[in-house]
Order: structure tokens, then sequence, then C-alpha cells
């Protein structure tokens, strides 16, 4: 079974219910009605014009969590991917109504137009006085359907619908009629382009298990939010940014008459709001790593991005994907029920629906403007204020710098063996990083010279930037502390060693025998500082590292692995041996 068919709550029949009381728990404002699972505002301003949605679950937060003053008055949710019924979605329009209007918005999707619309009308006719002032909008974003498969079914509601939700929800919250509600609703539908695309389809909880139905190189686009296929494949998997490029040439595209829903200009003078919504499955990494890509290269086709909207706004449980939406804003001379700044004030507008992401209410910055890389003025000379520590023999110092980086280059592989065995695999590879980090900057100059400290500092820094992770910081902070040492005992490098392990000692908790670097490290450097011999010196931390196979981990990634296992294989902390090997390789130019 794939993780996509996992759920900490199999049940559909429960996990709707107790997510709306979750989301009820944890937000005053909200009431739910046991009847109809209606979640409602109970704080609502009766003269105000009430808005009040809906559908089937499992696209949170969408639409129960978008009920808050500025957004929605009620919401009335189904079970997974169904619409409510008709008593269901009545009744939340009887708890949610207001007698100066509501507006009901669905998306237009079959069962959700029925029933609302059904619910729509018989509160109409119960309600002759309100009847009039009772609208009701299908949301229709979609541009992967065209014109001729969706015939007279029209597009589908996709995460423009939360737009519809915002602004119209804005327009009523500051006092605006219920003609006023209805056009912004009906202007931000008519104007908004959604196209989506899923690595997977997503498991509805309850039901079987299902085989995956798209390979493992391959993405759909046009993908909808209750499985729907999309209307490409397409394999491989193209890297992000051509991806989310292509989608955009739909979105905007005014060439193809079956899928040109939205008359943008394409002459530089269209303003848009941008949003990039997480589908469910997306981790914060890759939305925001899309979001980045998306805000680039709708501006680089000209347009000007006037807001940014990232995040999870309208689902489809845990489905691996994520889908762009584009608002067109009025230009200055169109007719249009608001002004392009008056409908992104509306945008703007805070709320308190517990499931609107916040958004800063400016438009994306340029990378010029986020970067500090020309504006700190800061440099290696201008915060390097120490006296140079002088040596002789620098070249030679130099060749065993190289040496060491290429023993541990060629011990990769095996280190990366015993790695895959005793932690997570990437151990040889983060050692050889560095490694040709150290054999850059000999090649470029920055490592050389007489002043030995300086470039080892420099080898602190490969290792911090080149490597990072755990052993890149072990690394750094000992051939910092080692630099800072040499400067102190001038030169005296048994003195200058202990000083520097005594300060990594400040930021680990390993000590030997532990089955981590810190072994042969260790014994190296009491063995060279006791005796001044560096073959025997190495001969110690190769014996501390050999002893190490006998030992349980007691730090690092290996810590969390099966050690009897690692015990009966024998094998060594392949840390500890990245340590020996760089020893090894830098000694055997003394020889």
């Amino acid at each position: 079974m794939s993780a996509t068919n996992k759920h900490i709550n199999d049940s559909s029949e429960t996990a709707v219910l107790e997510a709306l009381h979750g989301l009820c728990r944890l937000n005053p404002q909200l009431t739910l009605d046991r009847e109809s699972k209606a979640v409602y505002n109970s704080n609502f301003d009766k003269s105000k014009v009430s808005l009040i949605a809906g559908g089937g679950s499992g696209h949170e937060p969408s639409h129960s969590a978008f009920v808050g003053e500025g957004m929605l008055n009620a919401a009335v949710p189904g079970t997974i991917f169904a619409s409510p019924n008709t008593a269901q979605i009545l009744r939340g329009i009887q708890l949610a109504s207001s007698p100066l209007g509501t507006l009901v918005i669905v998306k237009n999707y079959t069962g959700d137009v029925l029933h609302f619309g059904l619910a729509k009308e018989k509160f109409a006719a119960k309600n002759p006085e309100a009847a009039r002032v009772t609208r009701f909008i299908m949301a229709s974003d979609d541009v992967s359907v065209g014109r001729e498969q969706s015939g007279i079914v029209g597009r589908r509601g996709l995460a423009g619908v939360t737009l519809i939700h915002k602004l119209a929800g804005a327009m009523a919250h500051k006092g605006g009629n219920i003609d006023q509600v209805e056009a912004i609703a009906n202007y931000v539908n008519d104007h908004t382009a959604t196209l989506g695309a899923g690595l997977e389809h997503t498991h509805v909880p309850g039901t079987e298990a299902s085989q995956a139905y798209l390979k493992d190189n391959e993405l759909e686009i046009g993908m909808g939010i209750h499985n729907e296929p999309g209307f490409t494949k397409v394999s491989p998997i193209p890297p992000a940014s051509k991806l989310i490029e292509n989608m955009v040439e739909t979105l905007t595209s005014t060439s193809d008459p079956d899928r040109s829903y939205v008359n943008f200009k394409n002459d530089g003078t269209d303003r848009v709001v941008l949003m990039v919504n997480n589908l469910g499955g997306l981790s914060e990494l890759e939305i925001a790593g899309a979001t980045g890509h998306a805000t680039s290269i709708v501006q680089k086709k000209g347009y000007k991005v006037e807001r940014v909207l990232s995040g999870a706004f309208i689902t489809s449980l845990n489905m691996p994907g994520f889908s762009l939406t584009l608002l067109k804003l009025p230009a200055d001379a169109e007719k249009a029920p608001a002004t392009a700044n008056q409908l992104l004030d509306l945008l703007d507008l805070p709320v308190n629906a517990p499931g609107w992401r916040w958004h800063a209410a400016v438009p994306p910055r340029t990378e010029d403007e986020y970067t500090n890389d020309a504006q700190t003025g800061l440099t290696k000379s201008s915060t390097d204020t120490t006296s140079p520590i002088k040596t002789e023999n620098g070249d030679k110092i130099v060749k065993a710098i190289q040496s060491a980086a290429e023993n541990l280059i060629k011990a990769e592989p095996e280190i990366t063996r015993l790695d895959t065995i005793a932690g997570d695999g990437d151990c040889g590879l983060t050692l050889k990083a560095g490694a040709e980090g150290v054999l850059n900057r000999i090649k470029e100059g920055q490592i050389g010279g007489e002043d030995i400290a300086k470039y080892i500092l420099e080898i602190s820094e490969v290792a911090e930037t080149d490597m990072g992770g755990t052993s890149g910081a072990l690394y750094s902070i000992f051939f910092s502390a080692l630099a800072g040492a040499i400067r102190e005992h001038k030169s005296d490098i048994q003195k200058a060693s202990k000083s520097a392990l005594d300060t990594l000692y400040r930021y680990t908790r390993a000590r030997p025998p532990s089955r981590t670097l810190i072994d042969p490290l260790d014994a190296f450097i009491n063995a060279f500082a006791g005796i001044g011999d560096a073959k025997k010196a190495i001969e110690a931390a190769n014996q501390a590292t050999e002893e190490g196979k006998k030992l349980e981990a007691k730090a690092g990634r290996a810590a969390y692995v099966g050690q009897e296992g690692l015990k009966e294989q024998a094998v060594p902390d392949p840390g500890a041996v990245g340590v020996t090997k760089i020893l090894e390789g830098f000694f055997n130019v003394y020889k």
C-alpha cells in the first residue's frame, strides 16, 4: 500500500464531522449546526449581505475554514467529494441568510449546482420577501476543459472560487448591497483562469487501496480536484520552471478559441492577481519554490503582478500537485463594478476566517530588492582584521592539503557504501563535496601563500558552504577554531590542535568512544600532542575507528539504525573513516 492510501482517520463517515469539530473548537466565532453540519459565523452582522457556500468535503480549507468576518457567513459541507443534500443546504441558508440579501456561491459541478440551486429556490419560495435579494452564482474558472468538451455544462470550479469568497465577502463587509456584491462576484468569476497539475490521484479515506494512476516519472496537467483526468500527461516530469512556464502559457493564451476564456491583452498592460494553490500533498518547500517560479514567469511575460497568494486554498485531500490561478484586474477604461485598485483593497481587507492565508498588501518584490548581496558592503578582506601567521613551508602544507582532499575523494565510494548500512547514505558525497571545494580553492589561489591561519580558515568556509549538514558544521567549527588557535599559539600545531578540539567539544556531546568521527580525531590529536609522531598518531586514529565497529552508536544518524546489525556486519563509522583518510592523505606528503 502506498503512503497516499493511508489515513489517520480511514472512515469517510467520521472524518468530516471530526474535522468540523476541530475547526470550531479552535475558532470562537464559528458555530457548528449538528443537524446540517453547516458551519456559520455566530457573530454575523445582519445589517450586511450574507455569503453562503459549500460542497463536497476533502477540499479544506474550503469552504468551512473561510467562514468569518469579511468572507463567508456559512458553509455547508457534504461527505468527501459529494454534495450535501438539499435539506442540509436549506437549513444552512435559514441559519445564515440576511434580510439585506444572500449570495449562494457554488462550484460548477452538477450535484452542487442542483442541490444548492434547489435549496435556494425552496428558501425563496418559503420567504417571498427574501426572493428578490437571494442570488446564486456558479464559480467556473478551469481552463483545462475546452468549450467543445464541456458543452452545455461549462467550466469546472477550482481555486478561483476562493477569490470570489474573498472579494465579494469584503464588499459585503464594507456595506455593499446585494447587487454590488453579486457584481463583484460575477466580475471575478468571468475574469479568472485556473489550471492544475498533479503527480498522482488522491485517495479517499474508507475506500479500497488504489493502484498508481500515473507512472513514476509522469505528471498530468489539468487534473481536477475530484481525480478527474486532465487534458495531457507529461513524461518525463519537466523542471518546475518549465512546467510552470507551460501552464502560464495555457492560462494566458488568447489564440486557442476552445480554451481562451479570459480576455488577456498580452500587451504589457494587464494587471493580475496570482494564486499558487497547494492541492494538498506538496510540501511547503515545494509550494514556495513553485510560487517563486510562477511569479517570475508571469512577470517576464509582461504582466504586472499586483498580489501573490500562496498556500492551500482549495485542496483535493492529499493530492501531490498545485494549481495556478490568474485574476485579470480591470483596465482603467474598462467597464467594471470596481476599479483595479478597489478590487485590490477588497483583497487586502483583513478577515478572521481561519483558512485564509495572509499575504502582503503590496506587489511581489524583485530579486534585487530582497537580496542583500550588494548592500552589506561586507567582504572577506573587510571582516578579517588579524595579522598573518607566516610559515616558511607553505607550499608543502598546500600540497599536503591537496593530498588529503584527493585521498578523501578516492575513498568516497567506500564511505558511501558504509553509510548506506550505518546511516542515511550521504556521508561519502558530503565529504567529497568538501574535498572538491578545497581543491577548487587551491586552484583559485585562495588556499596558499605564507599565512597558514588564513587558508585553514578558508577550509572552514568550504566545510560550511560546500558540505553542509552535521559533518560540515563539525569540520567548520574545528578548522575555524584551529585557525584562531594557530594565531594564539604562534604556529604550535600540537597546542593549536588540542585547543581546537576543546572548542569543538563545546558544541557536540559526542566523546570517545562514540562511534563517530570524534573517535579518530580525538585519538590523533591527543597522541600527536603527547608524542609528536604523526605516524603513530595516525595509527591511534585508525585503531579508534576499528574499535568503533564493536560499539553502539551514541550520536549521529547511526544512533537511529539497528545496532546489532551494525555490530554483526563489523561496519566502521563512515565519518570516522573519512577522518582517517584525511589524516593519511595529509601526512603522506611528509613521509
